[in-house]
């Protein structure tokens, strides 16, 4: 059975390194993410019970991350739960986002999500998409 997914946006990305309990996870969440992850998924008209995040090739650097509003997870999929929230990571993308951190920033200039993923090899100067 295929998931049923709907899209919520993108998120940008930031090389650089995270503490050591995100490199041995999958993935992990601020609080801030997963309090966001939460409300968007208490939200949600069709009922939604995580985010799911995938890969995408575009941007002018290769890859971008996706966003969606998910009620299951795939075969292949892997799923976390960290602050309450709950994850679904694309199988496809498992591979990129391997030791990241997820954040949520919200500020005068910008509200998005924000990874820190260590795999980054490089990225375009708006930060949204990159290479690993």
């Amino acid at each position: 059975m295929q998931a049923a997914a709907r899209a919520v946006g993108t998120a940008s990305v930031r090389a650089g390194s995270v503490g050591a309990k995100a490199r041995r996870a999958v993935l992990s969440l601020t609080p801030a993410a997963a309090e966001r992850i939460k409300e968007m998924v208490d939200s949600d008209p069709a009922g939604a019970r995580a985010v799911k995040i995938g890969v995408k090739t575009r941007g002018c650097n290769g890859m971008g991350y996706t966003l969606e509003m998910a009620d299951a997870k795939g075969k292949m999929d892997e799923e976390i739960q960290e602050h309450g929230a709950r994850v679904i990571i694309d199988s496809r993308a498992l591979m990129t986002i391997l030791g990241s951190e997820m954040d949520f920033v919200d500020d005068r200039l910008r509200s998005e999500f924000v990874f820190t993923n260590p795999n980054v090899r490089g990225m375009c100067g708006c930060g949204e998409s990159f290479n690993v």
